[in-house]
């Protein structure tokens, strides 16, 4: 259990700069997502071949990737409709959402405790939501993009057992690329891009998706894999409500969006890191007493 919390932090802190590469790229969301799979497939295509599991968890796990690849540019559309602030704090009602999809998922009673602590959560971002008024169209896609990854953690922990975790990321990458070019003309259809989409990337986009497709997703998502494997996906999806914090470090130090914020925020920001805390502290009081 406590090895898999330290997984678990550590993709979370490798996380935090998700929305940094976010701001970084200058492309269309619908670019960064698809180049993110892309790259990610073919490194992991370069150390794991190409593995054998039967057709039936294939196609489970392809439609896992493409709802991370809907969520992703759902997430970068956040960010870009407001800033990386606000994106990375949407975020944090995954933790909400997941305690309702996860007992509909695993047919089990929903746990109120669960649905207390995610309210500390929501009632920050309710603070958050509150505190301008530009930034609301920005809120509304990163609740969507909440629900969309709370989804796809849920189903993705049904999915990967016994199933090594570079094999599990392999083809939901490989999956999911294909899941996405299918959904990006119905995205575009609500989301009108307001530059040019799916151009070859080159100078600094080049180098910083090559960097966030490496250590955001690679390194990332197969931390994250090996803790689903050990924690609840509400433990899981309630600890990366820490990824705004990391976020807004850099957030802060890279783009001086500080100045952007006011008190509300902050308030909303302490309601996210205590609810995580909670949850935390539960966890491994709970490891403990079956220890004893």
């Amino acid at each position: 259990m406590r090895k898999a919390l330290i997984q678990l932090h550590a993709s979370v802190f490798i996380a935090g700069f998700t929305g940094l590469f976010g701001r970084l790229i200058t492309y269309n969301e619908v670019d960064i997502v698809w180049y993110r799979m892309f790259f990610t497939t073919l490194i992991l295509l370069v150390f794991t071949g190409l593995p054998h599991i039967p057709f039936k968890k294939i196609i489970q796990l392809s439609g896992c990737g493409a709802l991370l690849g809907l969520h992703w540019m759902l997430f970068y559309a956040s960010i870009k409709a407001s800033n990386v602030s606000i994106g990375v704090v949407c975020f944090a009602l995954v933790g909400f959402f997941t305690a309702i999809l996860e007992p509909l998922v695993f047919h089990r009673r929903i746990s109120m405790r669960e649905v207390l602590i995610s309210l500390i959560t929501v009632l920050g971002i309710l603070l958050i939501f509150s505190f301008d008024n530009r930034y609301r169209y920005g809120i509304m896609i990163g609740v969507a993009s909440s629900f969309v990854n709370a989804l796809y953690l849920v189903l993705n922990k049904k999915c990967i057992p016994g199933i090594q975790s570079r094999t599990v990321l392999f083809y939901q990458m490989a999956g999911g690329l294909i899941g996405v070019s299918i959904i990006i003309p119905i995205y575009l259809a609500i989301f009108p891009a307001g530059q040019p989409v799916l151009i070859i990337p080159e100078g600094t986009n080049l180098w910083w998706m090559l960097c966030h497709a490496l250590f955001c997703t690679v390194g990332m998502y197969l931390l994250q894999i090996m803790a689903t494997k050990q924690l609840s996906a509400f433990t899981v999806n309630l600890t990366y409500n820490l990824e705004p914090c990391y976020s807004l470090l850099w957030a802060f130090l890279f783009f001086g969006e500080a100045r952007e914020l006011n008190a509300a925020f902050y308030a909303g920001i302490a309601l996210v890191i205590a609810s995580v805390l909670l949850q935390t502290w539960i966890t491994l009081r709970g490891k403990k007493k079956v220890e004893v």
